[in-house]
């Protein structure tokens, strides 16, 4: 299944995406390569075996205390995030769908874009979390795995389903029930990230490149392909077209693909791993075909229509990035309050608009569309029902698996 979008006149904010994506290259690798592959490199390191050396208390203490809500009395909120993952004005002065949400509830909202990397940021609140104290931070967005690992320490406020409506209603079936947070008890879905294909036609000679077989054997592509530097995209992937399921992966399956991985190194088949610092390969042609995030396809293809994508026939991959409520936040009702508004329908559609990452709320469709109809038209950003069911998640891993498994996969990458 491949799914082109034809080049055509760009909204105002679409060209202000190009011109912060050009302009703030290096966040945008921030965004999707040292943040997305820290968690493989930590674990790589030492991993969550080394939070009891931390003096970090062990997994098990979620709701050890309760925590004093002051959102009546004190109308605002602090929400930390990644760079470049919320609406701009176009005076890029202003967060229009933040705005929105101060006018009508009178809460104030302190924006900061302070999350570079999910295990830079652990480390930056750990001490606090750990110590049973405020971050100061009532709302931060952090990437599924880094998520398990918090709620699993007790770090995370159980979220109050009374207060969150429309998050309940709308929230895509896809995300629903991940076996880290199963009923969504702890986070809701910023955006998904789905895991793909991608390809430039010049350098394909024109043909469609549809799968892992492909990039790993078709001698036509040795030397220009690329795998991601995620562990759980790049091997989970690579099981799907093995015919096996990820959400079921053991550790005789992860070696598996681990070893066909490895035979296209040695090959010289694949070029290399990359965070998204694959795209300017891949636009100047360097790169035929890679494993590819879609965000970035969707803004590669507007400025180059030889990109394209393709949905293997065995499935895709998607992770999460995920909104939380932390250990003794001051303002927990006010950040229900701001989770729940971001599912409401016009709401997600603006953000949506802007951003380009896949949407997780559903019946946004007909507001996507009075704002940007090839948007609202491309399964990357609305999953119809044959991509949302071809979607796959990566199995949570105990403690020790992560650590095993991130030690095979960084001897594979060289990192």
């Amino acid at each position: 299944m491949e799914y082109d979008r034809q080049p055509g006149p760009l909204s105002p904010a679409e060209l202000l995406a190009l011109r912060r994506s050009a302009v703030n290259g290096r966040l945008a690798m921030t965004r999707r390569s040292l943040l997305r592959a820290g968690g493989a490199a930590a674990a790589a390191a030492g991993g969550l075996g080394a939070l009891a050396s931390c003096g970090i208390p062990p997994a098990g203490r979620t709701d050890a205390g309760r925590t004093e809500d002051h959102s009546r009395a004190e109308k605002r909120i602090s929400f930390s995030n990644w760079a470049e993952y919320m609406d701009v004005s176009d005076d890029g002065k202003r967060h229009p769908t933040l705005d929105g949400f101060t006018r009508r509830t009178g809460i104030t909202v302190k924006y900061t874009e302070d999350i570079n990397d999910n295990d830079e940021f652990f480390g930056k609140v750990q001490p606090q979390l750990a110590a049973g104290q405020d971050t100061g931070r009532d709302l931060m967005v952090l990437t599924d795995w880094m998520c398990a690992r918090m709620i699993s320490l007790g770090w995370i406020q159980r979220l109050d389903p009374a207060h969150l409506p429309h998050a309940h209603a709308n929230l895509s079936a896809q995300y629903r029930d991940p076996t880290w947070d199963p009923g969504r008890a702890y986070s809701y879905v910023w955006q998904g990230i789905p895991a793909i294909i991608a390809y430039n036609v010049r350098a394909t000679g024109g043909r469609k490149v549809d799968s892992v077989g492909q990039l790993l054997e078709d001698p036509r592509l040795k030397g220009r392909v690329a795998f991601l530097s995620e562990m759980r995209d790049s091997v989970g992937l690579t099981l799907l077209d093995m015919g096996r399921r990820p959400e079921d992966v053991t550790e005789d399956d992860f070696d598996a693909a681990v070893a066909r991985l490895q035979k296209g190194v040695d090959g010289k088949q694949i070029r290399r791993f990359t965070g998204n610092d694959y795209t300017s390969d891949l636009t100047k042609g360097d790169l035929a075909a890679c494993v590819a995030w879609a965000g970035d396809i969707v803004q590669l293809q507007q400025d180059d229509p030889d990109i394209r994508y393709a949905i293997p026939k065995a499935g895709y991959m998607t992770s999460t990035d995920n909104l939380m409520v932390p250990d003794k936040a001051r303002h927990k009702r006010n950040a229900e309050r701001l989770i729940d508004y971001f599912y409401e329908p016009k709401v997600a559609a603006r953000l949506a608009a802007y951003i380009h990452y896949s949407c997780p709320v559903d019946g946004v469709r007909e507001e996507l569309a009075r704002i940007d109809k090839a948007a609202a038209g491309n399964p990357l950003i609305l999953p119809d029902k044959e991509m949302a069911g071809k979607s796959h998640t990566f199995r949570t891993l105990t403690t020790e698996e992560n650590q095993r498994f991130s030690e095979k996969f960084a001897a594979l990458t060289g990192a």
